[in-house]
């Protein structure tokens, strides 16, 4: 007997999608950074009462840009400098 390997994710096509759905879902998607597809299979997941996990820790509060990450690596930067007068 051969075991068959059981994929963890279905897929599914969904057809006639009406174009004002189809706007909405794709204007979501990207106000959300979200791929359609992502956008969707929480959607779906919503929609019958399951609990979706969020993952994205992009606008938690405190999260640095990029000007915060130059400060802080100008920061090491100084304070990785040997001082030579302590050294001597």
């Amino acid at each position: 007997m051969q075991a068959h390997a059981i994929p963890s994710c279905m897929q599914y096509t969904l057809r006639n999608i009406p174009p004002d759905l189809d706007r909405a879902l794709k204007a979501r998607a990207k106000q959300l950074g979200k791929s359609v597809n992502q956008y969707a299979v929480e959607a779906l997941a919503r929609s019958v009462g399951q609990v979706v996990r969020v993952r994205n820790l992009r606008d938690m509060p405190g999260k640095w840009t990029k000007k915060d990450a130059a400060e802080f690596d100008a920061f090491l930067t100084d304070h990785r400098r040997i001082d030579d007068e302590l050294w001597k």
